[in-house]
């Protein structure tokens, strides 16, 4: 048996433990060195992490993903792009082409060579294939010719200025040798994964939910210090907890009351990050509901006391939201913030908008109720407490919001939302492909001709101030008639074991938290 099979073998057990194990376990401090058959595990670190079902960074934005593939770019610690696979590059304005210099000896995981091939590849995949759907198409749409001159040069040709392209850059490059000709949605590769990254993909043992990493020891850049990455597939919010607890894991991403535990407790250390992630509930504008209704929309943020989300969900680890780039440095217009906890302001307007309350105390109008249903994962705690207290809100304000537990979304059954989870990290543009009305990331079908024409005017504006004017008219026109009503914003609260160093807090993290592994290379552990 491999080393890798052996450290998933030890791992298994602890998910079926989770529901007969009380929080007061033993500390992880105390967990062995050693597996029982003398496999040195003192530099391995397990991750308990979101569940998976394809690691590619075209399909989907991952931690694995981030740390298994490079891109021609990435982000520093402050979220600015900086060159990765690309040694340099330049910008002609006038042809508006960027021309990338290669690195010289980088090899794929596998031991090919990476060539400017690969990247015109991935770029013609992103532009050209007519037959992939991903959310981050609309980001590319901008490039006309993507061409290599030799191995080591890449000319990458714009139809217009997008002040975001560098930023869209940092996706990771896929290997031309191992799925040209293939369906990148439904390829064996996005199991099987190879890249040009810090950590190179070993197995993936779907019985014992685990993906095995090794550090790539032919990697261009910093090697890392940490051996093996063993990460564990959890669902269940109080798993990834109850995992620390036993030792089973050496970090994790928590809710806000499950990290609270651990603050102060022997063995272990709190890294709480900022991130950009926000809770809200969505609106699916396929359903017939929300067609006749979406007039209806913004209001209901009147009746939401959010401030009690933020103190009794999150623990106030977080803080309410108004707008969906609140906490980006191109937004945090207050102009946006229009909304109170207001029961008698709510009344008001939903009168004004020709509501009616019937005799059950739920509004009417037009002969139909104000009922909407929202889908919620039943494993995810943190969102399923959010949906109650916004739901509790609303029936008392008149409106029936009805919460549907289910273990995987299913977008064809007629919800009329979700409670969702977003993050704008980065450049703010990643909001073209979310709220333009033909977004590649607008699944919910949000369509405001107001906000097509200034996430339009942004992308293309040169000018950094006006850019932020642009995005500050648009935090107000989303508030004005909102996609989503939004409810808080969460911080990162992630907890390891106390052998664990180096996590840098300086970057702001993304959707779940994720991100944390941005400086992996510089982590030390010693269990």
């Amino acid at each position: 048996m491999s080393v890798k099979k052996k450290i998933a073998k030890l791992l298994v057990g602890v998910l079926c433990l989770s529901t007969i194990v009380s929080f007061s376990g033993c500390s992880s401090a105390s967990a062995d060195k050693k597996s029982t058959d003398g496999s040195d595990l003192s530099n391995t670190l397990v991750y308990a992490g979101e569940a998976d079902e394809s690691i590619n960074p075209i399909i989907n934005k991952s931690e694995l993903s981030n740390i298994i593939f490079s891109g021609l770019m990435k982000y520093d610690a402050t979220g600015q792009p900086i060159v990765d696979l690309a040694e340099s590059y330049t910008y002609d304005e006038g042809s508006m082409t960027y021309t990338f210099k290669l690195r010289n000896g980088v090899k794929w995981q596998d031991g090919e060579p990476f060539t400017a091939q690969d990247v015109v590849f991935t770029y013609d995949k992103l532009t050209k294939d007519t037959t992939l759907s991903a959310s981050v198409l609309s980001n590319y749409t901008d490039i006309t010719k993507v061409e290599a001159i030799d191995d080591k040069t890449v000319a990458i040709t714009l139809s217009q200025f997008n002040a975001a392209m560098l930023n869209n850059f940092t996706i990771g490059i896929i290997p031309k040798h191992l799925l040209d000709g293939q369906d990148l949605t439904t390829a064996s590769f996005n199991q099987n994964p190879v890249g040009t990254g810090r950590y190179k993909f070993v197995e993936w043992d779907k019985t014992g939910a685990t993906i095995t990493l090794e550090k790539n020891e032919a990697y261009y850049d910093k090697i890392p210090n940490i051996d093996r990455v063993v990460y564990k597939t959890v669902a269940v919010e109080n798993t990834k907890a109850l995992m620390l607890e036993s030792g089973e894991a050496d970090l994790a991403w928590l809710n806000a009351n499950y990290a609270e535990k651990f603050r102060g407790k022997d063995g272990y250390t709190n890294i709480d990050f900022t991130t950009a992630d926000y809770r809200a509930v969505s609106m699916d504008y396929r359903t017939d509901f929300w067609i006749n209704n979406k007039d209806s929309v913004g209001v209901l943020n009147d009746a939401i006391d959010k401030d009690a989300v933020v103190k009794s969900v999150l623990n106030n680890e977080g803080c309410t939201a108004y707008s969906p780039i609140q906490l980006n440095a191109f937004g945090g217009n207050t102009a946006a913030d229009i909304y109170s906890y207001d029961l008698n302001k709510f009344a008001q307007e939903m009168q004004t908008l020709g509501w009616v309350k019937g005799d059950d105390g739920i509004y009417e109008r037009n002969g139909q109720k104000f009922h909407f249903t929202i889908q919620v994962r039943d494993y995810e705690e943190e969102r399923i407490d959010i949906a109650n207290v916004v739901s509790k809100q609303l029936k008392e304000a008149g409106v029936d919001m009805e919460i549907v537990l289910v273990t995987k979304f299913d977008w064809k059954s007629g919800y009329n939302g979700f409670l969702s989870g977003y993050a704008v990290e980065f450049d703010p543009d990643a909001l073209y492909a979310q709220f333009t009305t033909d977004g590649s990331a607008n699944t919910m079908k949000y369509s405001n001709p107001v906000v097509d024409n200034l996430l339009t005017q942004a992308r293309h504006e040169k000018d950094v101030t006006a850019r932020k004017d642009l995005y500050g008219q648009f935090e107000v026109a989303f508030s004005q008639q909102p996609a989503s009503v939004l409810i808080a914003y969460l911080d990162g609260n992630y907890v390891s074991i106390s052998g664990l160093k180096g996590l840098d807090t300086k970057r702001v993290l993304g959707h779940h938290a994720v991100g944390v592994m941005w400086n992996i290379e510089d982590w030390t552990l010693s269990k």
